[in-house]
């Protein structure tokens, strides 16, 4: 099942053309509470619950890796993410969705594994919900 949460619906609701974010992850509450976060940004946030569901339509700047609520090994997961996005990444050539893990700060061990998968950067869900506009502006902007 996708669920996507596309708002502001217009650049000019948007105030300007932000980053097109896609949140992997089933958690309805990370959903809501990163949508907020990815509309205060200025950016249009989209979610795939499942990595074994069709991408979203759309081009993504940034995709979030929710390492807490998918389970398996964080390298496969990352290696799905990597593979789903690379019709984009053939359709435009040198558009690359940086892709950022987060989870739990105590599960350092799969953050570790999603970056050394080739993830750009894996951090804590605190470091994410709470510097979500540093960590937008350092992979988009």
């Amino acid at each position: 099942m996708t669920i996507s949460i596309m708002t502001p619906v217009t650049a000019d609701d948007q105030g300007g053309e932000g980053p097109q974010i896609l949140l992997v992850s089933p958690d309805l509450l990370s959903t809501s509470r990163i949508a907020g976060l990815a509309r205060e940004a200025g950016g249009r946030l989209a979610t795939l619950r499942n990595l074994d569901d069709p991408l979203p339509s759309g081009s993504y700047d940034l995709v979030l890796l929710d390492l807490q609520a998918m389970s398996g090994d964080p390298a496969v997961l990352v290696t799905k993410v990597i593979a789903l996005l690379n019709p984009q990444r053939e359709a435009q050539p040198g558009k690359l969705a940086r892709i950022v893990a987060f989870g739990p700060h105590v599960a350092k061990d799969r953050l570790d594994q999603a970056k050394a998968a080739g993830a750009d950067a894996s951090v804590s869900r605190g470091e994410l919900l709470g510097g979500f506009p540093a960590i937008v502006k350092r992979w988009y902007g």
